[in-house]
């Protein structure tokens, strides 16, 4: 398929026609040349290790999706990978979602980006996420996608703070141009056979929330649910969540299904923002990188004090999954090693229920350094980015000789350091 890609062999009927019916500009860029002679053979389908089998060859009837009640984890860029995502499904997630794909980059057939895209068979309730700053190299994306890839819906990311998506105009920047957002969803939802969802934050400047202005006009766009974002792109992660306003848009959102996100940690925070009634279910985004668990406590309400021992098993678990779906030759050990420390960076911001004087633990909570009830307790709670490659370690063996590490989402960094080195810094041979 990647090959096809780059060939610019693949066609995209659907779009051509809805792009043409609503006078939107399409890029030629995308358009299909014709068919160098010579036979496809396997080598035109990127299937790695680790790979499910995706392709399918008939057309499907549109499913009737049902998010009510149902527990979602976010789409989380870098550490939301399959190996992950099989760890929430074990803690009782409900619906998982793939990395943020590029439209375009999915076009152009880079692999790294169809790799995002790939779905375990445990998950049962699985979407994949595109982002893209324009219609028709979303919708052709997306119905490549439809076409070729088992996945139950296609979520539409407008609510991507970074600068690097929102620069080229995609993610929260979307909402500055709300026209733009409908033009999108109408040119996205009739190429899928498979219902369409968007996410988007509140509103791109601070003050300025604008979803309530065309949330009623949503369902008539063929969308099926909205996952709303408490917070503007400006806020970034800053400040708390506006529940008020996510319960404000839903209730003026008709029969479209409202998703809530943003800082539900426990399961108190959860029945107090669906008790209303006006959301639908809530997606768990940064509370399940700090505990997968998360899920497991919402419908058990109650509080889970898991052990130390079983948190490292559950490290151990994630690096089988790691090497069963990276490879367990040395590329494959290193690509584990770093997708753990990068989950590690959330991980030991978890705080052991029997350790509390007042439950439940909030989101914004940053305990001084303390000793846990174990040694192994203490070192999962060091916020020392040098433990977390002790604690790779423990799990995958000694790092490379030339191993540096530094978090995506943290200002920790870590490199191993000469004899030379470690005397300057005072550290014992």
């Amino acid at each position: 398929l990647t090959i096809r890609l780059r060939r610019k062999e693949e066609e995209y009927p659907k779009s051509e026609d809805i792009l043409k019916k609503m006078n939107v500009k399409s890029n030629k860029h995308y358009a299909r040349k014709g068919k160098k002679k010579g036979k496809d053979n396997a080598s035109d389908f990127f299937i790695e290790k680790g790979d499910t089998e995706v392709a399918k060859s008939t057309p499907r009837e549109r499913k009737k999706l049902d998010f009510r009640n149902k527990l979602y984890l976010s789409p989380l860029t870098t550490v939301g990978n399959l190996p992950y995502r099989r760890i929430c499904k074990t803690y009782g997630a409900d619906i998982t979602c793939g990395e943020m794909a590029m439209a375009t980059n999915l076009l152009q057939g880079k692999r790294s980006e169809w790799a995002l895209l790939k779905r375990h068979p445990s998950e049962d309730f699985f979407g994949v996420q595109l982002a893209g700053a324009y219609p028709d190299s979303v919708a052709r994306a997306s119905e490549l996608v439809s076409r070729e890839l088992d996945v139950d819906f296609i979520d539409i990311n407008m609510g991507c703070p970074i600068d690097l998506l929102c620069n080229k105009g995609a993610g929260a920047a979307l909402l500055q141009r709300p026209n733009k957002i409908e033009t999108l969803a109408k040119c996205v939802s009739p190429v899928i056979d498979i219902p369409l969802t968007l996410k988007m934050r509140k509103g791109y400047y601070d003050g300025k929330d604008i979803v309530h202005e065309f949330v009623p006009k949503v369902s008539s766009w063929n969308v099926r649910a909205l996952t709303l974002h408490g917070r503007t792109r400006e806020q970034r992660y800053t400040r708390t969540a506006d529940w008020d306003y996510i319960e404000k848009v839903a209730g003026l959102a008709g029969d479209l299904p409202v998703i809530g996100n943003g800082d539900i940690f426990n399961f108190e925070e959860y029945n107090d923002h669906v008790r209303s009634g006006k959301v639908s279910t809530v997606m768990i985004g940064r509370a399940a990188l700090i505990k997968p668990w998360i899920f497991s406590e919402i419908k058990e309400q109650r509080h889970i004090d898991i052990s130390a021992t079983e948190r490292l098993d559950m490290m151990k678990v994630y690096c089988t999954n790691g090497l069963e779906h990276w490879g367990s030759d040395s590329r494959g050990v290193e690509t584990t090693r770093r997708y753990l420390l990068e989950w590690l960076s959330f991980l030991h911001r978890y705080v052991p229920v029997g350790l509390l004087e007042v439950l439940p633990q909030s989101m914004g909570m940053r305990p001084p350094a303390y000793y846990g009830r174990s040694d192994l307790e203490t070192l999962l709670a060091s916020s020392n980015s040098s433990d977390w490659i002790k604690i790779s370690e423990m799990l995958l063996g000694p790092t490379p000789a030339t191993f540096s590490f530094v978090p995506k989402h943290k200002s920790y960094s870590y490199k191993v350091l000469s004899k030379d080195e470690r005397a300057d810094a005072g550290e014992n041979g």
